[in-house]
């Protein structure tokens, strides 16, 4: 996230009371318009050496183009594609969502109930008002925001899911009372995570956030199952809601204590990134890693506590309960002088109310795109408390070898710390396709030597059986791709191609689950994937997830584009019905 950082002391107003913070070194004279999501991210990316950024999802809504494009049907003469993609997600993987018209989800978060492993809830990024044909005060639906809080349930451990959003009036997998769309206050949400408490419940947490203008909020939802297997939700709660500009809530991630043992049974904690800008000249100034519980279910929250101690950078914080009630947070992050990030820990064992010193796992460097994608990346770690107490946290790191996801163990209660390791053995990519001739002349031969197999976005889960799995993208293939040549405007342009161009090396993912217990290592997806669809290729999620329940089955959950489906209706633009691969969320249950 970053690398090394000029100190600038300002005061910056965090909730009640003013405090004396760092800042990195920015241009003389430079100033940032912070009203907005596009200015907060321009004010991030200006800051000389700095690593962090936004989550994906938030810099991909900073990016959108609030412009209409025109309201007559296009024929799209050209629609990137490939004969290499998959054409339908194939059994046994489950698409999760149900939509079939072109809306992308992405940004993954599963949980299975401890007390019935058939009961499954997940969340994702759901965008799928962008295919409702309708209208509100005469503006398209699709062009109301379009990002929400997507969330989906089986009842059968995953077989089958439940449900679909068809209209404002039949809004089936959006959680109720975020975005105005549903209710709520904000343009646009999203972000998610999932969990159980002991009894049953499950808890949604996510973001609420306008895009032009300051408010933001995290979210944190009820939902209960009533006697039919339905799942309903609450009102959201709000929590560090702010309509300064200079605060801005990202990435949060919710768990709860679900053991029945547990002197805090129950009780819930969420933990985000507050970053903070200096509000004269909206300049970035740090980014600690907040938290808040709750013991009523939700319905209220303790005041906002920053808990990252020196380590102020950081961003992807993760909150893990052991089995005794201890909680854990997990993060990626670096102090004022640091050089480079570390995966960090803190401990609490009296439920919050007081917290360790940040401790340092191991040092990490950021890690770049893929080779041969245009995908963004992150090195935020996942974790997970095994029965024993024994704890996981896996990560990205830059290596020689490109991106390598490494895991490391504690059995000490996180004093101590394994050496990283590698999730998965060393491998090259397979190159397919290939040599293709360019329409410009000559030919694109496979890459040789191929290049390794590089990682991207882990998971981790542990099971009452003792295993513990880990799992991540793997870019195990490469094949050409056909760029375009030229577009329109986007949004347009991400799915209509005036002319075709030549050829590129693209990398192909796989989603692979490790398990560490028996040192069996499987792809659970059905085709390789391929980032370069949906989103112009730019954004395919920040995560992925994982969860194991009491029967032992593990559930990976990630984000695929091998689904075709039909384009009739994107960003209040009609179109004439266009087949195209999007993003949807698919689920691989199973037991190594």
């Amino acid at each position: 996230m970053r690398r090394s950082l000029a100190v600038l002391a300002v005061a910056v107003v965090t909730g009640a009371a003013a405090v004396a913070v760092a800042a990195p070194a920015q241009a003389a004279g430079k100033s940032y318009d912070i009203t907005t999501l596009a200015g907060k991210m321009a004010s991030l990316y200006g800051s000389a050496g700095l690593q962090i950024r936004f989550s994906a999802f938030i810099e991909e809504e900073a990016e959108e183009d609030s412009a209409l494009p025109a309201a007559a049907p296009i024929d799209p003469p050209f629609v990137l594609d490939s004969p290499f993609d998959g054409t339908s997600v194939l059994a046994p993987d489950v698409t999760v969502n149900q939509d079939t018209a072109g809306a992308p989800q992405n940004e993954t978060a599963i949980a299975v109930d401890p007390n019935n492993p058939q009961r499954i809830v997940a969340g994702a990024n759901d965008y799928v008002t962008r295919t409702w044909t309708c209208t509100i005060a005469g503006t398209p639906c699709s062009a109301l925001a379009d990002s929400y809080s997507g969330t989906y349930f089986s009842n059968d451990g995953g077989e089958t899911w439940c449900c679909t959003a068809t209209d404002p009036n039949h809004l089936g997998t959006l959680i109720p009372g975020v975005e105005r769309l549903t209710g709520g206050q904000y343009d646009a949400g999203g972000d998610p995570s999932v969990a159980f408490d002991s009894r049953g419940n499950v808890y949604y947490a996510g973001l609420g956030f306008n895009r032009g203008s300051a408010p933001n909020t995290v979210t944190v939802s009820r939902g209960t199952f009533g006697g039919s297997g339905a799942l309903s939700w609450s009102a959201p709660t709000f929590i560090n809601q702010t309509t300064s500009s200079a605060i801005l809530n990202d990435k949060e991630w919710i768990a709860v204590d679900h053991n029945p043992a547990s002197p805090f049974r129950d009780r819930v904690y969420v933990t985000w990134t507050r970053f903070l800008f200096n509000a004269s000249n909206g300049r970035y100034v740090q980014s600690p890693i907040a938290f808040v519980s709750s013991s009523d279910g939700g319905r209220t929250f303790t005041a906002p506590k920053l808990i990252s101690g020196n380590a102020l950078y950081g961003q992807g914080s993760r909150p893990v309960v052991g089995p005794d009630g201890s909680l854990y947070v997990f993060w990626d992050g670096s102090t004022r002088q640091a050089a480079t990030d570390s995966t960090y820990v803190v401990k609490s064992t009296d439920g919050g109310a007081t917290w360790s010193k940040p401790k340092a796992i191991a040092p990490l460097v950021d890690i770049a795109p893929l080779h041969d994608t245009a995908f963004r990346v992150n090195s935020y770690p996942a974790a997970a408390a095994a029965a024993n107490g024994d704890l996981y946290a896996t990560w990205d790191t830059e290596t020689s070898a490109g991106s390598v996801a490494v895991y490391s163990k504690s059995t000490d209660g996180g004093a101590s710390w394994s050496a990283p390791a590698r999730v998965f053995a060393a491998a090259t990519r397979t190159p397919t396709g290939y040599p293709v001739t360019q329409p410009a002349g000559g030919t694109l031969d496979a890459p040789s030597p191929a290049g390794p197999v590089e990682d991207v976005f882990p998971a981790a889960a542990t099971g009452p059986n003792g295993r513990v799995y880990l799992s991540a993208y793997r870019g195990d293939v490469v094949s050409p791709w056909q760029t375009c040549a030229s577009a329109p405007p986007a949004p347009v342009g991400r799915i209509e191609c005036d002319t075709l161009g030549d050829y590129i090396h693209n990398t192909r993912l796989d989603y692979v689950v490790n398990d560490l217990t028996t040192s069996v290592t499987n792809d659970v997806n059905t085709h390789p994937i391929n980032t370069r669809n949906g989103f112009g290729g730019g954004f395919f999620g920040d995560y992925t997830d994982l969860a194991v329940g009491s029967d032992g089955n593990f559930h990976a959950f990630w984000t695929d584009s091998n689904n075709k489906q039909t384009v009739v209706w994107f960003y209040g633009a009609q179109f004439v019905p266009t087949p195209i691969n999007q993003e949807d969320v698919v689920t691989a249950t199973g037991s190594f």
